[in-house]
């Protein structure tokens, strides 16, 4: 079965169906609409070529065209095209300006057209629909079609701002009419696109919409789009924003088209300075009172204000601010009269208000958005004679139709005094009172009924009735006070305890001094309450601290005390040399300087049965009479452990047992050495502690180490012993790290210094020692032990 087809019309519609027909003629209409629209754009723009001619040239309308196409005819160009180059060179205006900025951004895109219409034709046309349009919504369309789509731009929106700060959509283009709809009101103090350009100066350009956050018209349609929002003014007045929709992101944009799109934003201002919302009152400004009703009004006012009305150049542009009016209340800061400050320009009279509070700025922006601007204690100076003269006021900027309301408060020193007076009595809890004792009148301020817990519609409380809302415990104390200043006649305090009604006991000192005439007789008395109770619990936990401090103190005093006389009792500061043969034994002991340090060191040198000499020196981790008690056990453990006969290395094995199970989990550091007379043999073990130190002649070395852990470190170790002959005149020193550690030097340097010391010791053992510890570099107030010997 064949199928038959028919042709189709617009929107899929059969062409030769009624409705295809209609669609098919409704386009042809709208497309002879558009081009007679053009044409006739094109015919105003080629009219006002030949006017600009006939002026130029001095020739009349016939001559003018004639010539018009001569010089199209040479220039190789269309006369359209001829006639809006020869309009920009006459006009030179802003429009002028960006058109080969224009051509430049839409070069590519106007190549490619197929009908060919130059950019700058359309951009011209744009212009002259915008100035020619009374509906906004038209000069959005036009905006769009002419001079924005070149530039990759989908929507336009216009805003028309109002004296409140709203927003309303004058006209769009490239929106759907439901989203426009619900754009149409932008209240005020909302954070949108639009109110964000704004409130810039140079206007808002955003890269990408969904990065910025704000909301606007379209959002949803083109969340990663760019956008910008341009100021539309003229004349130093604001009169909404423009805003302009990308579909992609957008880049940084050239300085050309920046200035392009605020021409466009220019053109949209003298649309909207007569904007008048559908079925609404015209814009508020427009209603408000004329330059003598607001005259009038400042008249009324108890401060001091100036009428301003702009003072525009002969382009429009806003200069400065005249200053139409003085008030009755007027103070100059630097004592001019009104007549010298009445007709004058602003910055004229008040140079200074463009320095550093930025005052003209402020109310220039004031002009332009219509937005009110205050400020409290903004410094106004004026210059006389060059002298800058200031004064601090509370500042009031508003517009009113086409004139400014500038209202100040110069700052009054004694309300600022009291104002200081009130912040001190409420910071530091103090109330003042004052009693007529002729009359019976109190007075008393806000605080004092604060402090008492009382309503401000109470009755003051006298002095004589005092004692009713003390605690009775106080009674002599208001007593005395009140006998010193009533029967005396001279200044009292007292401290006491007032008890509110709302069962609060609060600690009060009342202060007051008696106020006599002439004849001595008692007139007024004043003074002041003020609220203790911060201090008073203050003083009494410090009390209470200082207390328990003590008895720390003492306690420590005590357990230090004890530590050290048990210390001293086992571990003298020196003890009796050694009777042996060809051996010469020393020992030193230098406790800590703070007695709360007691410390853990200890030594021993003693002959065993076998006559071999026990060498041993140890440190106990720790202070206090915890490790002196600790280093008793080890001390006497190793002496009796001694008398088995076992080498070092078996020795602190032993210890090391004892350490771990008997001692409550302390660790220790030792070493230890047997020294045999009979053939000058040293063999030694140490448990983590620094080796022995050999002088030999001029030189001085450590042992060669060799491995144990500290003492208490695991239940079992076995420690490695070391052997050592000994010549004559040699010198073995064994030390506690007390004689060699600091805080800010490594073990390796602290060594060092030992060895070079120990070294250039001249003289007996006993001079050598006491030398080690005079030129010991420890800063860290710990005990110090060292055993000596010298074999003969």
């Amino acid at each position: 079965m064949e199928l038959l087809s028919t042709p189709a019309g617009p929107a899929g519609v059969a062409a030769d169906s009624p409705v295809g027909r209609l669609a098919a003629t409704v386009d042809r209409l709208s497309r002879e609409v558009r081009a007679a629209q053009a044409e006739a754009e094109g015919r105003a723009l080629i009219e006002l070529a030949k006017g600009i001619l006939v002026e130029r040239l001095g020739c009349g309308p016939a001559q003018a065209a004639r010539q018009l196409a001569e010089l199209t005819e040479q220039a190789g160009t269309t006369q359209l095209e001829f006639a809006v180059e020869v309009i920009n060179q006459a006009a030179r205006d802003r429009m002028s300006e960006v058109t080969h900025a224009f051509l430049a951004a839409t070069r590519a895109a106007a190549e490619a057209e197929a009908e060919g219409d130059p950019a700058a034709v359309r951009l011209r046309a744009a212009e002259s629909g915008a100035l020619a349009a009374d509906d906004t919504q038209a000069v959005a369309e036009s905006l769009l079609e002419q001079a924005l789509r070149p530039l990759g731009a989908v929507a336009v929106a216009i805003w028309a701002a109002g004296a409140d700060g709203s927003l309303t959509l004058a006209g769009s283009a490239g929106f759907s009419p439901a989203e426009a709809a619900r754009w149409y009101y932008v209240p005020p103090d909302v954070a949108t696109v639009a109110r964000c350009g704004l409130a810039e100066r140079e206007g808002l350009w955003i890269e990408s919409l969904s990065e910025r956050g704000l909301p606007s018209v379209g959002r949803h349609h083109h969340p990663d789009g760019g956008r910008a929002a341009v100021p539309a003014g003229t004349g130093g007045r604001v009169y909404g924003v423009l805003e302009i929709v990308w579909p992609a992101p957008l880049p940084p944009q050239r300085p050309q088209i920046v200035r392009q799109v605020e021409a466009l934003a220019e053109l949209c201002a003298h649309t909207l300075e007569t904007y008048t919302a559908p079925g609404g009152p015209a814009r508020p400004e427009r209603a408000l009172p004329d330059a003598a009703e607001l005259m009038d009004l400042a008249d009324g006012l108890y401060d001091p204000a100036l009428v301003l009305v702009p003072h525009l150049d002969a382009s429009g542009n806003l200069l400065d601010f005249r200053i139409q009016h003085v008030n009755s209340r007027f103070l100059d800061p630097a004592g001019r009269p009104r007549g010298m400050v009445s007709g004058a320009l602003l910055l004229e009279a008040y140079p200074m208000a463009a320095g550093e509070s930025e005052l003209f700025q402020r109310i220039e922006r004031v002009y332009a958005t219509g937005e009110p601007f205050r400020a409290r204690r903004m410094h106004l100076t004026a210059l006389v004679d060059q002298v800058p003269l200031s004064a601090v006021a509370d500042i009031s900027v508003s517009r009113h139709g086409s004139g400014i309301l500038f209202i100040w408060r110069i700052e009054d020193e004694t309300a600022r005094l009291a104002s200081l007076l009130q912040h001190a009595q409420r910071l530091g809890r103090i109330g003042g009172f004052e009693e007529n004792l002729l009359t019976g009148e109190i007075t008393w301020n806000g605080q004092l009924f604060d402090l008492y817990g009382r309503p401000e519609t109470s009755p003051p409380v006298p002095l004589e009735d005092l004692p009713a809302y003390a605690h009775p415990d106080d009674a002599v104390a208001i007593g005395r006070f009140l006998r010193t200043l009533l029967h005396h006649r001279r200044p009292a305090s007292a401290a006491f305890r007032l008890q509110r009604p709302d069962g609060v006991t609060r600690h009060i000192r009342v202060v007051a001094e008696p106020v006599l005439d002439t004849d001595g007789r008692l007139l007024t008395v004043r003074g002041a309450y003020q609220d203790i109770s911060s201090q008073h619990w203050t003083e009494v936990a410090l009390a209470a601290t200082r207390d328990q401090l003590a008895h720390t103190e003492q306690h420590a005093s005590e357990r230090d005390r004890l530590a050290l006389q048990l210390q001293r009792a086992i571990m003298p500061p020196a003890q009796a040399p050694l009777q042996m043969p060809d051996l010469d034994v020393a020992v030193r002991y230098r406790p800590a300087e703070a007695e709360q340090l007691v410390g853990g060191d200890w030594y021993d040198a003693v002959v065993l049965p076998s006559r071999l000499v026990l060498l041993c020196v140890g440190d106990v981790a720790g202070h206090g009479i915890e490790a002196a008690t600790s280093m008793v056990v080890l001390r006497n453990a190793l002496r009796g452990l001694a008398v088995t006969g076992a080498g070092p290395g078996q020795l602190l094995s032993w210890l090391n047992m004892v350490v771990h199970h008997l001692t409550g989990g302390v660790t220790a550091t030792a070493v230890c050495g047997l020294y045999d007379p009979a053939t000058r043999t040293l063999r030694w073990a140490r448990a983590g502690h620094l080796p022995p130190v050999l002088v030999r002649g001029s030189e001085a070395a450590p042992l060669p180490p060799v491995r144990g852990l500290l003492l208490g470190a695991v239940p079992e170790a076995r420690y490695e012993e070391g052997e050592v002959q000994l010549a004559a005149d040699d010198n073995l020193l064994m030390y506690t790290d007390g004689l060699i550690e600091r805080r800010d030097r490594s073990v390796e340097e602290s060594l060092t210094h030992l060895l070079t010391t120990a070294a250039k010791a001249p003289g007996t053992l006993d001079q050598r020692l006491d030398r080690l510890l005079t030129y010991s570099r420890s800063d860290t107030d710990d005990d110090t032990c060292i055993v000596g010997i010298r074999v003969g």
